[in-house]
């Protein structure tokens, strides 16, 4: 008798447990649409166009203002722009949101494409007549209408020239990139390797990977700085790299005698640039790709000729320079 009351109580629990994910399920998905339905619905007649941008990480500083740059474009144009992205740097979720925006036949989508698995899903949407423009990191081997972003390779050896004009041309370097198998990563060292490669007393002794995570830079800074306790110098090619190399550097004592490059002018880098812990930060425009793939966006909906790629301004950033750049960008003092 037993038996079957403990089948028959099991079956019931499946049931139940079944139901209760569908219905949370199904309460994910329409919470999803309402958040579209929001967004839009102050407005009488809806925007004519509706953009999917993807970013890295949705709140990461700098894929912020990637964001604010293509939402400020509502205020403008006849267009409501759904901005996407992980909630940590992970390029199968990405492919998820392309996905996703290609089934919903939206209007455009921009996206970065971190890999070649992007060049599939983007040759697909433009095959059903969806126009993409990559953002930050290009996918030049797919069918993509536009690119716009920096010039990686050039931003790379911007990098290698200060270090070369600082150092006098001699320095161990160590080099924290964020994934080795992702193109604007890649550029960015190559153009780096490239401008030292040329100075005999410059040599470069390690070379790692930090998965784009500050936990990763600071164990992978700290694991090279005690392999070689030669260094002289680090490179980092992605915003949370002078942070991690700095917290390495500080645990190990030294902080004081390293010479740190580091990509963009988030918060941090900025303070750790005040303070005399980075020597240089090499500067993107994330507010304007932003802003200015949704110009490109409409000009291709319009019929216009467009360029096969928008390079957007990429600049070196040192202590000497904070003034200035403080000014021009609005902030205290």
């Amino acid at each position: 008798m037993k038996r079957p009351f403990f089948l028959y109580t099991f079956l019931l629990l499946s049931f139940l447990t079944a139901v209760g994910l569908s219905v949370y399920y199904y309460h994910q998905t329409q919470l999803y649409d309402q958040r579209i339905v929001d967004a839009i619905s102050s407005e009488e007649i809806l925007p004519t166009y509706h953009f999917t941008l993807i970013g890295e990480e949705i709140n990461h500083d700098y894929w912020r203002l990637v964001g604010e740059g293509a939402k400020e474009t509502e205020t403008k144009y006849d267009v409501f722009v759904e901005y996407e992205g992980p909630e940590r740097s992970n390029p199968d979720e990405q492919l998820k949101l392309l996905d996703m925006a290609i089934k919903s036949k939206v209007d455009g989508i921009i996206v970065q494409a971190l890999n070649e698995n992007f060049t599939p899903l983007i040759n697909m949407a433009v095959d059903q007549g969806i126009p993409v423009i990559t953002i930050d990191t290009d996918s030049s081997q797919s069918m993509r209408n536009s690119y716009i972003g920096t010039d990686n390779y050039l931003a790379g050896q911007l990098a290698g020239k200060a270090l070369v004009e600082d150092t006098n041309g001699k320095a161990v370097v160590g080099i924290i990139t964020g994934r080795f198998d992702n193109q604007h990563h890649q550029e960015r060292v190559q153009g780096f390797i490239d401008i030292v490669g040329e100075y005999e007393e410059i040599e470069i002794v390690a070379i790692e990977e930090s998965n784009i995570t500050r936990v990763d830079v600071e164990e992978k800074a700290y694991n090279v700085l005690t392999a070689h306790n030669t260094i002289t110098a680090f490179y980092g090619t992605s915003s949370y790299t002078g942070i991690g190399i700095v917290a390495a550097a500080k645990s190990l004592k030294r902080h004081n005698d390293l010479y740190v490059i580091t990509f963009d002018t988030i918060d941090e880098n900025i303070q750790l640039l005040q303070n005399g812990y980075i020597d240089v930060i090499v500067e993107q425009k994330p507010y304007d790709m932003g802003y200015q793939s949704v110009d490109i966006m409409l000009d291709i909906l319009h019929g216009k000729q467009v360029q096969n790629v928008y390079h957007t301004p990429a600049s070196i950033i040192r202590m000497a320079d904070l003034l200035s750049w403080k000014r021009e960008m609005g902030r205290s003092l």
